[in-house]
């Protein structure tokens, strides 16, 4: 089966192929494909407007994904906005430090990555699976490796060592990551349909 890649991360695009494996040929989004603008208000929302875009301009099935990082003691946020917390061209280090501000004295760090993947074939049909890790944020970042809040997040699944995503292998991450649990879900309902 093939599905086009509506991310132009690659860093996603390695944690995706990574988990569906075989079953899945990911075909790059095509240069000619312009960022989406993610407005929907949802991560679900965002999801189908990304997908719906790279299915029109192929005119194949597309796969997409929309992820957020949802803090307990900041009411949620970042959520929806987590690619931007810092500000609408922050870097992931600018999203990481104002983390680490705002949350700078406080105890209750807990806080739950989400991710929803959806396809969307050229017929309409849509298949949106679900995948969330809950954690803490840690008080300083801690190894160099990973990207995004992988340094500043710990998992509480699986984890007795308590290391941050980015003190992970990635096959240790794809077990239990929010990604690898919605793209193992997804991964799933594609071999039943």
């Amino acid at each position: 089966m093939q599905l086009v890649c509506a991310t132009a991360n690659p860093h996603k695009v390695d944690e995706i192929a990574a988990v569906l494996g075989d079953l899945v040929e990911l075909i790059a989004r095509p240069d000619h494909v312009p960022d989406v603008v993610e407005d929907a208000g949802t991560l679900e929302g965002n999801a189908r407007l990304k997908a719906r875009a790279i299915c029109d301009a192929t005119g194949l099935p597309a796969v997409a994904d929309d992820t957020g990082l949802f803090v307990d003691a900041l009411g949620g946020e970042p959520g929806v906005e987590t690619a931007y917390f810092a500000g609408p061209h922050a870097t992931f280090a600018e999203n990481r430090a104002k983390m680490l501000r705002v949350l700078d004295g406080v105890t209750e760090r807990g806080a739950a990555f989400v991710t929803v993947a959806l396809v969307v074939w050229p017929t309409g049909e849509e298949l949106l699976v679900r995948g969330e890790c809950r954690g803490i944020i840690a008080d300083a970042e801690r190894s160099g490796r990973g990207w995004g809040y992988d340094p500043l997040f710990v998992p509480v699944d699986h984890n007795p060592e308590g290391r941050t995503f980015s003190q992970m292998t990635d096959d240790e991450k794809n077990a239990i990551s929010h990604r690898g649990r919605a793209f193992a879900a997804l991964r799933d309902a594609l071999m039943a349909r």
